[in-house]
Protein backbone atom coordinates (compact mmCIF):
# COMPACT_ATOMS: atom_id res chain seq x y z
CA UNK A 1 0.00 0.00 0.00
CA UNK A 2 1.46 3.33 -1.01
CA UNK A 3 -0.50 6.20 0.54
CA UNK A 4 -0.80 9.41 -1.45
CA UNK A 5 -1.37 12.86 -0.09
CA UNK A 6 -4.60 14.59 -1.01
CA UNK A 7 -5.31 18.16 -0.03
CA UNK A 8 -8.85 18.61 1.23
CA UNK A 9 -9.13 21.96 -0.49
CA UNK A 10 -6.86 21.19 -3.39
CA UNK A 11 -7.01 20.58 -7.08
CA UNK A 12 -9.03 18.18 -9.15
CA UNK A 13 -7.37 14.78 -9.26
CA UNK A 14 -9.24 12.63 -11.76
CA UNK A 15 -8.29 9.47 -9.90
CA UNK A 16 -9.53 11.01 -6.67
CA UNK A 17 -12.79 12.08 -8.28
CA UNK A 18 -13.31 8.53 -9.54
CA UNK A 19 -12.53 7.18 -6.06
CA UNK A 20 -15.10 9.56 -4.61
CA UNK A 21 -17.85 8.22 -6.85
CA UNK A 22 -16.85 4.61 -6.12
CA UNK A 23 -16.86 5.32 -2.39
CA UNK A 24 -20.32 6.86 -2.60
CA UNK A 25 -21.65 3.85 -4.48
CA UNK A 26 -20.08 1.38 -2.02
CA UNK A 27 -21.43 3.27 0.99
CA UNK A 28 -24.92 3.35 -0.50
CA UNK A 29 -24.78 -0.35 -1.36
CA UNK A 30 -23.59 -1.26 2.13
CA UNK A 31 -26.41 0.72 3.74
CA UNK A 32 -28.96 -0.83 1.40
CA UNK A 33 -27.67 -4.34 2.07
CA UNK A 34 -27.75 -3.80 5.84
CA UNK A 35 -31.34 -2.55 5.57
CA UNK A 36 -32.30 -5.51 3.37
CA UNK A 37 -30.97 -7.91 5.98
CA UNK A 38 -32.94 -6.14 8.67
CA UNK A 39 -29.91 -4.67 10.43
CA UNK A 40 -28.54 -1.20 10.95
CA UNK A 41 -24.81 -1.91 10.93
CA UNK A 42 -24.66 -0.04 14.25
CA UNK A 43 -21.51 -0.09 16.37
CA UNK A 44 -20.97 0.62 20.03
CA UNK A 45 -19.07 3.75 21.21
CA UNK A 46 -16.18 1.44 22.17
CA UNK A 47 -15.82 0.42 18.53
CA UNK A 48 -15.00 3.99 17.46
CA UNK A 49 -11.40 3.63 18.69
CA UNK A 50 -9.45 0.64 17.42
CA UNK A 51 -5.86 -0.61 17.55
CA UNK A 52 -4.52 -1.42 14.09
CA UNK A 53 -1.45 -3.36 12.99
CA UNK A 54 0.09 -4.14 9.62
CA UNK A 55 -1.81 -7.41 9.24
CA UNK A 56 -5.20 -5.76 9.72
CA UNK A 57 -4.50 -2.44 8.02
CA UNK A 58 -6.27 -3.23 4.75
CA UNK A 59 -9.37 -4.55 6.49
CA UNK A 60 -9.55 -2.11 9.39
CA UNK A 61 -8.46 1.08 7.61
CA UNK A 62 -8.59 0.85 3.82
CA UNK A 63 -11.86 -1.07 3.60
CA UNK A 64 -13.52 0.85 6.42
CA UNK A 65 -12.52 4.15 4.78
CA UNK A 66 -15.13 3.52 2.08
CA UNK A 67 -17.86 3.96 4.70
CA UNK A 68 -16.34 6.36 7.25
CA UNK A 69 -13.28 8.66 7.43
CA UNK A 70 -10.52 6.87 9.35
CA UNK A 71 -8.23 9.07 11.44
CA UNK A 72 -4.86 7.45 12.18
CA UNK A 73 -2.96 8.27 15.36
CA UNK A 74 0.70 7.21 15.09
CA UNK A 75 2.00 6.88 18.66
CA UNK A 76 4.49 5.09 20.91
CA UNK A 77 4.60 4.26 24.60
CA UNK A 78 7.75 6.33 25.16
CA UNK A 79 6.29 9.44 23.43
CA UNK A 80 5.16 11.96 26.07
CA UNK A 81 3.30 14.29 23.62
CA UNK A 82 1.43 11.20 22.37
CA UNK A 83 0.15 10.62 25.90
CA UNK A 84 -1.36 14.09 25.83
CA UNK A 85 -2.79 13.93 22.29
CA UNK A 86 -4.17 10.39 22.17
CA UNK A 87 -6.75 10.81 24.98
CA UNK A 88 -8.07 13.96 23.27
CA UNK A 89 -8.50 12.12 19.96
CA UNK A 90 -10.17 9.17 21.72
CA UNK A 91 -12.60 11.48 23.52
CA UNK A 92 -13.42 13.35 20.31
CA UNK A 93 -13.99 10.09 18.43
CA UNK A 94 -16.79 9.25 20.87
CA UNK A 95 -18.08 12.83 20.92
CA UNK A 96 -18.28 12.98 17.09
CA UNK A 97 -20.56 9.93 17.36
CA UNK A 98 -19.44 7.90 14.36
CA UNK A 99 -18.52 10.70 11.97
CA UNK A 100 -14.97 9.33 12.01
CA UNK A 101 -13.20 6.19 13.19
CA UNK A 102 -9.95 6.50 15.17
CA UNK A 103 -7.26 3.94 14.35
CA UNK A 104 -4.27 3.85 16.72
CA UNK A 105 -0.97 2.54 15.32
CA UNK A 106 2.00 1.80 17.60
CA UNK A 107 5.01 2.80 15.48
CA UNK A 108 7.41 0.54 17.41
CA UNK A 109 5.39 -2.51 16.40
CA UNK A 110 4.47 -1.30 12.90
CA UNK A 111 7.59 0.24 11.36
CA UNK A 112 6.49 -0.55 7.81
CA UNK A 113 3.28 1.48 8.12
CA UNK A 114 5.25 4.35 9.61
CA UNK A 115 7.61 4.31 6.62
CA UNK A 116 4.83 4.00 4.06
CA UNK A 117 3.11 7.07 5.42
CA UNK A 118 6.40 8.97 5.54
CA UNK A 119 6.07 9.71 9.25
CA UNK A 120 9.10 11.72 10.35
CA UNK A 121 8.16 12.14 14.00
CA UNK A 122 5.36 11.41 16.43
CA UNK A 123 2.70 12.11 17.33
CA UNK A 124 1.53 12.24 13.72
CA UNK A 125 -2.09 12.19 12.62
CA UNK A 126 -3.30 11.20 9.17
CA UNK A 127 -6.68 10.35 7.69
CA UNK A 128 -7.74 7.85 5.05
CA UNK A 129 -10.86 8.64 3.03
CA UNK A 130 -12.06 6.28 0.28
CA UNK A 131 -8.66 4.58 0.29
CA UNK A 132 -6.72 7.83 -0.06
CA UNK A 133 -4.36 9.10 2.63
CA UNK A 134 -3.90 12.70 3.66
CA UNK A 135 -1.86 14.29 6.46
CA UNK A 136 -3.77 16.19 9.13
CA UNK A 137 -1.12 17.44 11.57
CA UNK A 138 2.10 16.44 13.30
CA UNK A 139 3.25 17.14 16.82
CA UNK A 140 1.30 18.70 19.65
CA UNK A 141 -1.93 20.46 18.70
CA UNK A 142 -4.55 22.30 20.70
CA UNK A 143 -8.06 20.91 20.98
CA UNK A 144 -9.55 23.81 19.02
CA UNK A 145 -7.17 23.17 16.11
CA UNK A 146 -7.97 19.46 16.23
CA UNK A 147 -11.71 20.15 16.20
CA UNK A 148 -11.39 22.49 13.22
CA UNK A 149 -9.37 19.90 11.32
CA UNK A 150 -11.86 17.13 12.11
CA UNK A 151 -14.81 19.35 11.14
CA UNK A 152 -13.19 19.98 7.76
CA UNK A 153 -12.43 16.29 7.32
CA UNK A 154 -15.95 15.06 8.01
CA UNK A 155 -17.46 17.81 5.84
CA UNK A 156 -15.28 16.91 2.85
CA UNK A 157 -15.88 13.18 3.41
CA UNK A 158 -19.64 13.73 3.26
CA UNK A 159 -19.78 16.35 0.50
CA UNK A 160 -17.23 14.83 -1.86
CA UNK A 161 -17.33 11.14 -1.00
CA UNK A 162 -20.84 10.65 0.36
CA UNK A 163 -19.50 9.17 3.62
CA UNK A 164 -22.01 9.93 6.36
CA UNK A 165 -20.21 7.91 9.01
CA UNK A 166 -21.21 5.04 11.28
CA UNK A 167 -24.45 4.51 13.17
CA UNK A 168 -23.65 4.39 16.88
CA UNK A 169 -25.88 2.54 19.34
CA UNK A 170 -24.89 2.83 23.01
CA UNK A 171 -26.60 -0.50 23.66
CA UNK A 172 -24.76 -2.36 20.89
CA UNK A 173 -22.25 -5.00 21.95
CA UNK A 174 -18.61 -3.93 21.48
CA UNK A 175 -16.90 -5.75 18.66
CA UNK A 176 -20.10 -6.14 16.65
CA UNK A 177 -19.91 -6.78 12.94
CA UNK A 178 -19.57 -3.71 10.71
CA UNK A 179 -22.07 -2.93 8.00
CA UNK A 180 -22.56 -5.62 5.40
CA UNK A 181 -20.14 -5.68 2.51
CA UNK A 182 -21.57 -4.25 -0.72
CA UNK A 183 -22.78 -6.62 -3.35
CA UNK A 184 -21.50 -6.49 -6.90
CA UNK A 185 -23.53 -4.23 -9.16
CA UNK A 186 -24.76 -5.14 -12.64
CA UNK A 187 -22.30 -2.80 -14.37
CA UNK A 188 -19.19 -3.46 -12.27
CA UNK A 189 -17.39 -5.51 -14.93
CA UNK A 190 -18.06 -2.93 -17.64
CA UNK A 191 -17.06 -0.05 -15.38
CA UNK A 192 -13.85 -1.80 -14.32
CA UNK A 193 -12.94 -2.39 -17.96
CA UNK A 194 -13.66 1.25 -18.75
CA UNK A 195 -11.54 2.45 -15.84
CA UNK A 196 -8.66 0.23 -16.95
CA UNK A 197 -8.90 1.65 -20.46
CA UNK A 198 -8.90 5.16 -19.01
CA UNK A 199 -5.84 4.42 -16.89
CA UNK A 200 -4.07 2.90 -19.91
CA UNK A 201 -4.71 6.00 -22.01
CA UNK A 202 -7.23 4.31 -24.31
CA UNK A 203 -9.60 7.25 -24.14
CA UNK A 204 -11.74 6.19 -27.08
CA UNK A 205 -12.22 2.73 -25.62
CA UNK A 206 -13.04 4.14 -22.20
CA UNK A 207 -15.57 6.56 -23.68
CA UNK A 208 -17.30 3.76 -25.62
CA UNK A 209 -17.49 1.58 -22.52
CA UNK A 210 -19.04 4.34 -20.43
CA UNK A 211 -21.46 5.18 -23.24
CA UNK A 212 -22.58 1.54 -23.33
CA UNK A 213 -23.45 1.68 -19.63
CA UNK A 214 -25.27 5.00 -20.05
CA UNK A 215 -27.23 3.62 -22.99
CA UNK A 216 -28.77 1.14 -20.56
CA UNK A 217 -28.81 3.40 -17.48
CA UNK A 218 -28.66 7.08 -18.52
CA UNK A 219 -28.37 8.34 -14.96
CA UNK A 220 -25.56 6.05 -13.77
CA UNK A 221 -23.31 8.42 -11.73
CA UNK A 222 -19.98 6.61 -12.17
CA UNK A 223 -20.49 6.16 -15.92
CA UNK A 224 -21.42 9.84 -16.30
CA UNK A 225 -18.32 10.85 -14.38
CA UNK A 226 -16.07 8.47 -16.31
CA UNK A 227 -17.37 9.65 -19.67
CA UNK A 228 -16.88 13.28 -18.67
CA UNK A 229 -13.28 12.51 -17.68
CA UNK A 230 -12.55 10.61 -20.88
CA UNK A 231 -13.99 13.35 -23.06
CA UNK A 232 -12.05 16.03 -21.21
CA UNK A 233 -8.77 14.15 -21.64
CA UNK A 234 -9.53 13.52 -25.32
CA UNK A 235 -10.05 17.23 -25.86
CA UNK A 236 -6.73 18.28 -24.36
CA UNK A 237 -4.70 15.60 -26.14
CA UNK A 238 -2.40 17.21 -28.65
CA UNK A 239 -3.05 20.74 -27.42
CA UNK A 240 -0.14 23.18 -27.31
CA UNK A 241 -0.73 24.73 -23.86
CA UNK A 242 1.32 27.84 -24.58
CA UNK A 243 -0.53 28.52 -27.83
CA UNK A 244 -3.93 27.87 -26.27
CA UNK A 245 -3.28 30.24 -23.37
CA UNK A 246 -1.87 32.91 -25.65
CA UNK A 247 -4.96 32.82 -27.86
CA UNK A 248 -7.20 32.97 -24.82
CA UNK A 249 -5.34 36.03 -23.51
CA UNK A 250 -5.51 37.77 -26.88
CA UNK A 251 -9.17 36.90 -27.58
CA UNK A 252 -11.20 37.29 -24.37
CA UNK A 253 -14.51 37.20 -26.30
CA UNK A 254 -13.61 34.17 -28.43
CA UNK A 255 -15.72 31.31 -27.10
CA UNK A 256 -13.61 28.52 -28.59
CA UNK A 257 -10.36 30.00 -27.24
CA UNK A 258 -11.78 30.37 -23.74
CA UNK A 259 -13.31 26.87 -23.77
CA UNK A 260 -9.97 25.30 -24.74
CA UNK A 261 -8.13 27.23 -22.04
CA UNK A 262 -10.74 26.22 -19.45
CA UNK A 263 -10.20 22.55 -20.32
CA UNK A 264 -6.47 23.00 -19.71
CA UNK A 265 -7.19 24.85 -16.47
CA UNK A 266 -9.26 21.95 -15.16
CA UNK A 267 -6.82 19.22 -16.18
CA UNK A 268 -4.12 21.23 -14.44
CA UNK A 269 -6.20 21.36 -11.29
CA UNK A 270 -7.10 25.06 -11.47
CA UNK A 271 -10.79 24.51 -10.81
CA UNK A 272 -11.85 28.03 -9.86
CA UNK A 273 -9.85 29.45 -12.79
CA UNK A 274 -11.64 27.17 -15.26
CA UNK A 275 -15.08 28.00 -13.88
CA UNK A 276 -14.37 31.72 -13.56
CA UNK A 277 -13.02 31.92 -17.12
CA UNK A 278 -16.18 30.42 -18.59
CA UNK A 279 -18.55 32.42 -16.41
CA UNK A 280 -16.77 35.61 -17.49
CA UNK A 281 -17.07 34.46 -21.12
CA UNK A 282 -20.80 33.87 -20.68
CA UNK A 283 -21.09 37.51 -19.67
CA UNK A 284 -19.09 38.69 -22.69
CA UNK A 285 -20.83 36.61 -25.39
CA UNK A 286 -24.30 36.04 -26.80
CA UNK A 287 -26.27 33.61 -28.93
CA UNK A 288 -24.68 30.33 -29.99
CA UNK A 289 -21.29 31.25 -28.55
CA UNK A 290 -22.79 31.91 -25.15
CA UNK A 291 -24.71 28.65 -25.23
CA UNK A 292 -21.57 26.70 -26.20
CA UNK A 293 -19.69 28.18 -23.24
CA UNK A 294 -22.57 27.39 -20.89
CA UNK A 295 -22.73 23.78 -22.08
CA UNK A 296 -18.99 23.29 -21.63
CA UNK A 297 -19.21 24.69 -18.12
CA UNK A 298 -21.95 22.19 -17.27
CA UNK A 299 -19.74 19.39 -18.63
CA UNK A 300 -16.88 20.49 -16.39
CA UNK A 301 -19.25 20.48 -13.44
CA UNK A 302 -19.78 16.77 -14.15
CA UNK A 303 -16.02 16.13 -13.98
CA UNK A 304 -15.62 17.82 -10.60
CA UNK A 305 -18.86 16.49 -9.12
CA UNK A 306 -22.19 18.22 -8.40
CA UNK A 307 -21.69 18.27 -4.62
CA UNK A 308 -18.26 19.89 -4.70
CA UNK A 309 -18.49 23.34 -3.01
CA UNK A 310 -16.69 24.90 -5.99
CA UNK A 311 -19.37 23.59 -8.32
CA UNK A 312 -22.17 24.82 -6.06
CA UNK A 313 -20.64 28.30 -5.99
CA UNK A 314 -20.04 28.32 -9.74
CA UNK A 315 -23.65 27.29 -10.43
CA UNK A 316 -24.86 30.29 -8.48
CA UNK A 317 -22.44 32.56 -10.36
CA UNK A 318 -23.57 31.11 -13.69
CA UNK A 319 -27.22 31.76 -12.80
CA UNK A 320 -26.39 35.38 -12.04
CA UNK A 321 -24.48 35.72 -15.30
CA UNK A 322 -27.38 34.27 -17.32
CA UNK A 323 -30.24 36.06 -15.64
Amino acid sequence: MQPRNMSMSGVVDLAAVKAAQEAKAKAEQARAEAARQGGTGAVSPADLVIDVDEAGFERDVLQRSTEVPVVIDFWAEWCQPCKQLSPVLERLAVEYNGRFLLAKIDVDANQMLMQQFGVQGIPAVFAVVAGQALPLFQGAAGEQQIRETLDQLVAVAEQRFGLTGLTVDPEAEPGGAPAAAPTEGPYDAALNAAAQALDAGDLDGAARAYQNVLADDPGHPEAKLGLAQAELLRRVQGMDPQKVRQEAAEKPKDADAQIAAADLDLVGGHVEDAFGRLIDTVQRTAGDDRDAVRRRLLELFEVVGPEDPRVVAARRALARALF
